[in-house]
């Protein structure tokens, strides 16, 4: 079980509001910067579509962004575990799904709070809509309203509509629960299952698994009043009504005895460690109320050692999370320009989410949950929120459910290339930073920090121990670091201070400082000054020493003060004979890196060419394949001249040492970057305007070219890296924020 570290009050608040309020914003898809711009986008050239949509319905889909907006719609009369506290309370919540819409996979969302506690006010606004949208996502609106309003807007639209409380949970829940009888060798017609929680869920689960081989009679569905039985008058609706059974049992202790099944879409501690005993042999038990479940795992384990449980939370095996759901069936739905979501796309969604459990587990998942190995078993049923598969099985289930079943308006004729297609609607550059502090986190590494009296160093260390990315020692008076950290309300737990005045090893590192030093003007007093006085010294000594894995300096000093430390005392990569910095540059659609940025002022060709070299290996390592543009205001000889001629030597150096390395130039940077320049102008070019690196000419341009991609042009930058140590040593932006 992982351990995830609750966030605070203040920081939900945080990062609700900064740096501005709200979860989402809209972004135009189409220039506009000129008259002719604004001509197309507006009047007079927008009447084009507008007539041609007037003539045929059909090309809204081609003209405008229907085919990929879904409406998430809400009155705010049940919000997670708050109830009933209105539209207005709610639109965080509903923000916070179209997040997880665009995120997971690619769709676009308009919340659309509704100050109404009318169903059928929700209704008409629905059908008044229905011209704006792809699809409907109802949310948290109360039971049995919910039912009343999803049922009528099937009947009146024809675009899907889908109440994800409902069927998102019920699709997960039963995915999970059908692997886990497969485990246990039990079947749907022969168990018996407790569903406690007679609302939009439960009630949806419950027809869900009926529709799968349950038998109802087998079902005993409970509320605060206890067990839904034939003739009960208390607390019942018609929904109710269809899980009425005939039984004498009425509490839900009673019905957990001898039951294979427990579903908890109820309220914290519904369940004891005497209901659990009482179950079959190898029960099931999936307590998905939240925040807290009805049951922990801890204590079903004290009770029962074959038990097969899961819970809503991340911080236990078996997640039950609608994200696995909602974002994958509206991209099918979409994409097929479905009329309805219906039962058979449910069914598929259930089995698709089932059958990639069973697969093997590529190693980016596991490590982006901190474990070696994921496989199938007691602890695996379901799916990881996180898994970038879940897109590529779920969509196409949907979308081929929904052709088979007529609801479908436009067929997939490839599915093969379809799952290519949903790959490239969400990128890897989307993945890259978590990527990196996933796998961070399976070897957590000691980063020594020289610059241990600055706030911001600090912070930044006390969030790398709350991640558990690395373990931080910082350099500096103990007195000061402590009295910073009191004042600045900054938890110094995990954080190894080391004043290298009162270190027990400044002896021994000047000593071996002296050894490195002694025929370049270094004397005994003056290694032992440096090492107290500019602790860069000194946090180089202890990486040399194998006391730190890993330095990061330069936050409050300039980057030839913050790099000459380390350029003095620590060994080059074997072939090296400088370093260089680069710069991950990650936009929406793709990832490129940027070198050199930091370092060499006006390389060599053979400085170039070790550049290209250090920085292919860096995108190897990052799991990206080098393809590398060797940057220049020249195109393949256009111009010759000194400056252009070294380019094109280096590139020849390059493929004299590596010649199944991509690289090509000089070249100039929309010949490296943009397919139609390369195709038509450049076809013989290696990398056909697909570079995923660019080296520079020089640190001019280099420096030049990253920080406007990243302040003008919306790229994140990642860096600066120092490319060429034999240890993982880089140099800060000075004045770099914490995260």
């Amino acid at each position: 079980m992982s351990e995830h570290k609750k966030s605070t009050k203040q920081e939900a608040l945080d990062y609700h509001k900064f740096p501005k309020p709200g979860k989402i914003e809209v972004i135009a898809t189409k220039p506009c910067y000129t008259q002719k711009d604004l001509s197309l986008a507006y009047s007079p050239g927008v009447a084009e579509p507008c007539l041609a949509i007037e003539e045929n319905p059909e090309l809204v889909y081609d003209y405008t962004s229907k085919g990929n907006l879904v409406a998430v719609v809400s009155n705010g009369t049940a919000v997670l575990g708050l109830g009933n506290i209105g539209a207005l309370a709610g639109k965080p919540v509903m923000e916070g799904k179209g997040v997880l819409f665009k995120r997971f996979a690619d769709v676009d969302v308009f919340d659309i709070e509704l100050n109404t506690q009318n169903p059928d006010d929700i209704i008409k606004a629905c059908e008044l809509l229905e011209p704006t949208f792809g699809g409907i996502n109802l949310e948290d609106i109360k039971a049995p309203d919910c039912f009343y309003v999803e049922e009528t807007l099937k009947e009146k639209l024809n675009i899907p509509v889908f109440h994800d409380d409902q069927h998102g949970t019920a699709i997960i829940c039963v995915a999970a629960l059908i692997n886990a009888l497969e485990l246990i060798d039990k079947k749907m017609e022969d168990i018996k299952i407790v569903v406690n929680g007679a609302g939009a869920a439960g009630i949806a689960i419950g027809k869900l698994v009926i529709f799968m081989g349950a038998k109802p009679e087998n079902i005993y569905m409970c509320d605060t009043k206890g067990i839904v039985y034939t003739g009960r008058k208390e607390g019942m609706n018609k929904y109710k009504e269809e899980f009425a059974i005939d039984t004498d049992k009425r509490t839900l202790a009673e019905a957990m005895d001898g039951s294979d099944v427990f579903l908890g879409l109820s309220v914290k501690d519904a369940v004891s460690k005497d209901m659990v005993k009482s179950m079959a042999r190898n029960p099931i038990i999936m307590a998905m109320a939240n925040p807290d479940p009805e049951i922990l795992p801890e204590d079903v384990a004290e009770v029962r050692g074959d038990a097969i449980m899961g819970t809503g939370r991340s911080d236990y095996p078996n997640q039950v999370n609608n994200v696995l759901g909602f974002p994958f069936i509206f991209r099918g739905a979409l994409d097929v320009r479905a009329k309805a979501i219906n039962e058979e796309m449910k069914v598929a969604a259930v089995y698709a989410l089932a059958e990639l459990a069973k697969q093997e587990v590529p190693e980016g998942v596991c490590k982006a949950y901190g474990l070696d190995k994921i496989e199938f078993g007691p602890e695996y049923i379901i799916p990881k929120p996180f898994d970038p598969r879940v897109l590529t099985w779920v969509a196409p289930a949907i979308a081929k459910a929904a052709m088979d079943t007529g609801v479908a308006q436009k067929d997939i004729p490839d599915f093969d290339a379809y799952k290519d297609y949903l790959e490239s609607r969400l990128s890897f550059a989307k993945e890259f930073t978590r990527h990196i502090i996933s796998v961070a986190k399976q070897k957590p590494k000691k980063v020594v920090f020289p610059e241990g009296e600055q706030e911001k160093i600090l912070r930044a260390a006390s969030k790398l121990v709350d991640e558990g990315i690395a373990y931080p020692i910082v350099l500096g008076n103990e007195e000061r670091i402590k009295a910073l950290a009191e004042s600045a309300n900054i938890d110094l737990k995990g954080i190894e201070i080391v004043n290298p005045v009162r270190s027990d090893k400044l002896d021994d590192y000047a000593k071996k400082m002296l050894e490195l030093r002694q025929r370049k003007g270094l004397t005994p007093a003056e290694a032992k000054r440096l090492l107290v006085r500019i602790q860069d010294y000194y946090a180089a000594m202890m990486v040399a020493d194998g006391d730190a894995d890993c330095l990061l300096n330069g936050y409050a000093r300039n980057y030839p003060d913050a790099i000459k430390p380390l350029l003095e005392l620590l060994p080059l990569q074997e072939g090296y004979t400088r370093p260089s910095g680069a710069h991950f540059m990650v936009f929406r659609d793709r990832i490129v890196l940027c070198a050199d940025t930091t370092v060499n002022i006006d390389p060599t060709a053979e400085e170039l060419a070790q550049i290209a070299i250090q920085s292919a290996d860096t995108c190897a390592k990052f799991e990206i394949e080098p393809k590398v543009g060797m940057i220049s205001f020249s195109n393949f000889g256009s111009v010759r001249m000194p400056r252009t001629t070294k380019i094109t030597d280096a590139v020849s150096m390059v493929k004299e040492k590596y010649p199944n390395l991509k690289i090509d130039g000089d070249m100039q940077a929309d010949t490296a970057l943009y397919a139609p320049i390369a195709d038509e102008a450049f076809p013989f070019s290696e990398i056909k305007g697909d570079a995923t690196v660019l080296v520079f000419p020089n640190l001019e341009a280099g420096n030049s070219a990253y920080k406007l991609l990243w302040r003008l042009g919306g790229g994140i930058a990642i860096g600066p890296i120092l490319q060429g140590f034999q240890s993982s040593v880089h140099v800060l932006q000075r004045g770099v924020d914490v995260n």
